[in-house]
């Protein structure tokens, strides 16, 4: 059988002395993007039906949480795959297959822990653009040049660059969970990285205000642009160009309303 082999005699989970079959570098990758793709038929399926509207669209916390839930692993685990397959080689050698999948879904699932209690947030903020929006129409243009002004800013931010560069290089904090005691250590390290994603990424979610959070055409544009900040290699600097853009288009929202059409009343059919 075919194996990824690293030299060295260290016992470290994440340096010399891992020996992965391709099969398993193949499983996990394959565990990742199935709970992707069903996750995106979840909730296009579901957009389909609610359309794009402001606010939370009537629904509750609980059903929020779970269509937040479903669009976090179909926004996100395609550029938080090549970190869990990283984590999956570090553990290999002393797993076998069924365990480190169970290991790898503890950590996916740390990861989309991170990313429900940010949708808590996301929640009360549609919530309140949604109850400003149904008093005054006018108030919508504002909403959305200042989400997009936000999103604008925080992606020219140290901050911004702080969270980037850890998604794009974590190594350093994942060899330093791998000393960590075995209970939970995956769902911890799960939660850490979506932590640290959060803090990357929420800026962007929150561009959903005016899009409209079960507009597809937005969360597929805004789930490209993260892959790409955190996948390629001119990540970094196509952060900084899309900052510059939504800050024109802060500029622009009041006047075009088309930007809008997660702020518009009533709710329009996608």
């Amino acid at each position: 059988m075919r194996t990824v082999q690293r030299q060295g005699t260290n016992d470290h989970p994440l340096r010399g002395g891992v020996l992965l079959p391709v099969r398993d570098l193949v499983v996990a990758w394959s565990l990742i993007v199935v709970i992707a793709a069903l996750a995106w038929v979840l909730t296009v399926g579901q957009a389909r039906d609610m359309g794009v509207g402001p606010g939370t669209m009537g629904m509750a916390l609980p059903l929020f949480l779970l269509l937040w839930l479903a669009m976090m692993a179909a926004m996100m685990l395609p550029s938080v795959a090549p970190v869990a397959v990283t984590w999956a080689k570090g553990i290999a050698r002393r797993s076998s297959g069924a365990v480190r999948a169970l290991r790898t879904t503890e950590f996916i699932c740390g990861y989309l822990i991170a990313w429900t209690a940010f949708g808590l947030l996301a929640y009360g903020g549609l919530a309140l653009t949604g109850s400003l929006v149904e008093r005054d129409a006018d108030v919508g243009k504002w909403i959305g040049a200042a989400a997009f002004a936000l999103a604008g800013l925080y992606q020219l931010g140290p901050l911004k660059d702080i969270c980037l560069r850890h998604c794009r290089s974590p190594m350093a904090q994942l060899m330093r969970y791998a000393s960590y005691r075995p209970r939970l250590r995956d769902l911890r390290v799960g939660l850490h990285h979506g932590a640290y994603c959060v803090g990357c990424c929420w800026a962007l979610m929150v561009l959903l205000v005016p899009l409209g959070v079960m507009n597809i055409a937005a969360m597929a544009g805004v789930a490209a642009l993260i892959f790409l900040e955190k996948l390629w290699y001119r990540g970094p600097l196509l952060a900084r160009v899309a900052g510059v853009a939504f800050l024109v288009l802060a500029v622009l929202a009041p006047f075009q309303d088309w930007l809008l059409p997660g702020l518009r009343t009533p709710m329009a059919p996608m």
